[in-house]
């Protein structure tokens, strides 16, 4: 494996609950904190185990919220204290990205910084590190870059990315600009850009100088700019970071990186995407996680639970288990049935992406116990 990259720091933004993986998933234990591969570590782990080898154990960030702090300290017990960035409520990935980018630039003013989810699950160790580094190469000559995935199916699930000509940049000899970002399509649109070579997946995944980031942001959201530059100003005072948290954190606009860096840079022309030839998921659904768990075999029932007590006849899908009862299944297929202490998530496949309808609906009616 080639040496750690000098100039590049990575950000795990750790985040959201995770809704459609509700009541697996909880405000107190998002997604990121479970082991949804049956690695024997939560998601987060492996994530930081991926970047590691790219930008050293001291260089990663990990922005996340006040309550998940002990959480994820021990799961990184390696992260040095001033790259835990902690957010007072959830503001989206703007806030969250700008943050890390704004107190980083303030440390070091020429830094990389590279934007990885700490809930994807991604296979393929080696291509990933080779898709990462020809996207700080690109970074350098002053792109944002993204990271494409190759559809593999005509999914609804996930945003688009319409590659348009090829870029000649030193150490990326597979960089392309972007000709634009489309969002989450219908069934029929999906169908024609997985036959469409130029669209990839969007994995959320950003690549960039931090100052040409802020700048981003900066030029499409200036009241937001403005807030992060003003907690950076803070930040490494520890006297001064936790009230500037409180004063401005709750204020700043709540919108995706997609709206305010992603799809402007796009249309000046600014932005760049590397294609990933590696296994990627961003485990969204219990859909997903059934063939993640299954390797995509349909007839198959995926067991995911240490204790998990299931009898299953002709039955196919998914069985979380948080509990010691037993769960017998005959005759059913695609079947979601989710059993923790507190709640019970019995759905098929087809309907996985309506779980989180269940979450909001759990909110408006105060049920919040159990999220």
């Amino acid at each position: 494996m080639a040496n750690s990259i000098e100039d590049f720091y990575a950000v795990i933004p750790a985040g959201g609950i995770g809704s459609r993986l509700w009541p697996l998933s909880r405000a107190e234990a998002p997604k990121f904190l479970h082991d949804l591969t049956g690695s024997g570590q939560t998601l987060l782990r492996d994530t930081w185990d991926r970047l590691v080898p790219l930008a050293g154990a001291d260089r990663i960030a990990v922005v996340t919220g006040r309550a998940h702090r002990a959480a994820v300290e021990r799961e990184l017990p390696g992260i040095p204290d001033r790259n835990v960035f902690l957010e007072s409520e959830p503001r989206d990935s703007t806030a969250a990205i700008g943050l890390a980018a704004a107190v980083l630039v303030r440390r070091e003013p020429d830094v990389i910084i590279g934007s990885f989810a700490a809930d994807h699950v991604i296979k393929g160790a080696r291509v990933f590190d080779f898709a990462v580094r020809q996207a700080v190469g690109v970074a350098r000559a002053g792109y944002i870059c993204t990271i494409g995935i190759q559809p593999t199916e005509p999914s609804t699930g996930f945003g688009y990315i319409k590659r348009a000509g090829e870029l000649d940049v030193e150490g990326a000899p597979e960089a392309s600009l972007v000709e634009r970002f489309v969002e989450k399509p219908d069934l029929e649109t999906a169908k024609a850009y997985f036959a469409d070579r130029a669209y990839s997946w969007n994995a959320g995944m950003f690549i960039s100088r931090a100052d040409v980031l802020l700048a981003e942001i900066a030029a499409n959201e200036p009241d937001l700019h403005a807030g992060l530059v003003e907690l950076a100003e803070a930040w490494d005072d520890r006297d001064r970071r936790g009230p500037a948290v409180d004063r401005i954190w709750p204020e700043l606009k709540k919108i995706a990186i997609d709206y305010t860096v992603a799809e402007p840079a796009a249309a000046k022309g600014r932005l760049a995407v590397v294609p990933g030839h590696f296994d990627w998921d961003d485990v969204g659904d219990f859909a997903s996680l059934t063939k993640l768990i299954s390797n995509g075999r349909k007839n198959d029932l995926a067991i995911l639970g240490e204790n998990a007590r299931v009898l299953a006849d002709a039955a196919s899908g998914i069985v979380v288990s948080q509990t010691t009862r037993v769960i017998s299944l005959i005759g059913v297929q695609d079947i979601v049935v989710v059993d923790t202490p507190d709640a019970l998530l019995v759905t098929t496949s087809e309907h996985a992406q309506r779980v989180k309808q269940v979450v909001d609906a759990l909110k408006l009616t105060g049920r919040g116990d159990v999220l």
